[in-house]
């Protein structure tokens, strides 16, 4: 069973492709591994769906970031919002 390891949202983007989804990014401070999670807003109204600060993703299911760029920008904003907001933080 793989660990849990804490993420926090780095990014939060609406699909190109395709109506009414949004790309949640979570990453780890270190901006080296990170979750992307994609969303359904089916409506403003109603299904409402929190979005919080940080999320613990088992460990097999973060991915590797390739560049260092991404990762200097990722690290900058998973820091950035652990140090500004409480994991359960809706943001």
């Amino acid at each position: 069973m793989a660990n849990d390891v804490r993420t926090w949202l780095v990014e939060r983007t609406y699909s190109d492709d395709e109506q009414n989804i949004i790309i949640l990014v979570y990453a780890t401070t270190d901006g080296t591994r990170y979750h992307r999670k994609e969303r359904s807003l089916t409506s403003f109204e109603s299904d409402a769906r929190d979005t919080y600060a940080a999320v613990d993703v088992p460990e097999d299911e973060l991915g590797r970031v390739g560049d260092e760029e991404t990762r200097e920008t990722y690290a900058a904003a998973a820091s950035e919002m652990a140090e500004s907001h409480e994991p359960t933080d809706t943001v």
